[in-house]
C-alpha cells in the first residue's frame, strides 16, 4: 500500500527538524547549555499529547451524542497516541531533569509530579475499558471517562502548577521560556511542533484501521 503524500511530508519534515535540530550551533543558555536541544523534543511532545487528548475528547463527546463504535475507536486510538507522546514528554523532562537539576526525578517539582499524575489517569481509561466485556457498555463508560479524563489536563499540567514554587523555566532562577527560544531556536521549534502533531495523526490513523480491520475480523469469526 502506497503512502499519501503528506505522509511522506511529515517523514521528510521531522527528518530535516531533527537533523538541523541536532546539528545547529546552540546558544550558551544559562544552566541549560546544550541540553537545550530537548526543547526541540520535550515540549513539542506535550503540545502533541494536548492535541491527541483534545481529538479523543472531542470523539468520546461525539459518542455519547450518536452511538457509533467508530467514533469510540476513534477516541481509543486518540487517547492512546496521546498517552505514548504524554509517557515520551515525561521521559524527556527525566532525563533534561537529570542534566541541569542534577536528578532523574524530583518531588520538589509540582509541574512533573502532577504530568505523572495526569498519565496514571489516563492509564486508567484503558484499564476500564479492560473490565467490560460488553462493547457497548465498554464504550459509553470509557466516553463518560475520557470526558473527565481530558478536564483534568488544564489543571493538572498547567494551572495548579503555575500556583506553586517550581524548578521549570521561569522560576527559581531558572530562563524564562522567552529566552530560551532564541530566534535560532524558534525556527526549529515551531516546525518541530507541526512535525510531531502530523506524526501523530499519522499513528492515530494506523490505529484506527487496525482496530477497524480487527474488529471486522472478530464480527465474521462469530
Amino acid at each position: 500500500m502506497r503512502l499519501k503524500p503528506w505522509k511522506y511530508a511529515v517523514a521528510i519534515w521531522m527528518t530535516c527538524v531533527l537533523v538541523v535540530g541536532f546539528l545547529l550551533p546552540i546558544p550558551d543558555i544559562p544552566i541549560l547549555k546544550e541540553s537545550a536541544r530537548n526543547l526541540f523534543l520535550h515540549v513539542p511532545m506535550w503540545f502533541t499529547m494536548a492535541v491527541c487528548f483534545g481529538a479523543g475528547l472531542v470523539y468520546s463527546i461525539r459518542y455519547l451524542n450518536n452511538q457509533s463504535m467508530e467514533l469510540d475507536r476513534k477516541a481509543e486510538s486518540a487517547t492512546q497516541v496521546g498517552l505514548l507522546f504524554g509517557i515520551c514528554g515525561l521521559i524527556t523532562g527525566s532525563l533534561w531533569a537529570r542534566f541541569t537539576w542534577g536528578t532523574w526525578w524530583t518531588f520538589a517539582e509540582p509541574r512533573m509530579n502532577l504530568s505523572a499524575l495526569a498519565m496514571m489517569i489516563y492509564v486508567a481509561y484503558f484499564v476500564l475499558r479492560t473490565a467490560f466485556d460488553n462493547p457497548e457498555k465498554r464504550a459509553k463508560l470509557s466516553a463518560v471517562y475520557n470526558v473527565f479524563a481530558a478536564t483534568t489536563i488544564p489543571f493538572l499540567l498547567y494551572i495548579v502548577p503555575r500556583q506553586l514554587p517550581s524548578l521549570h523555566p521561569g522560576a527559581e532562577g531558572n530562563p524564562a521560556f522567552s529566552e530560551i527560544t532564541a530566534p535560532e531556536l524558534r525556527y526549529i521549534f515551531y516546525p518541530a511542533i507541526i512535525g510531531f502533531i502530523g506524526l501523530s495523526i499519522w499513528l492515530i490513523e494506523i490505529l484506527n484501521r487496525y482496530k477497524k480491520v480487527k474488529f471486522q475480523i472478530e464480527e465474521t469469526s462469530i
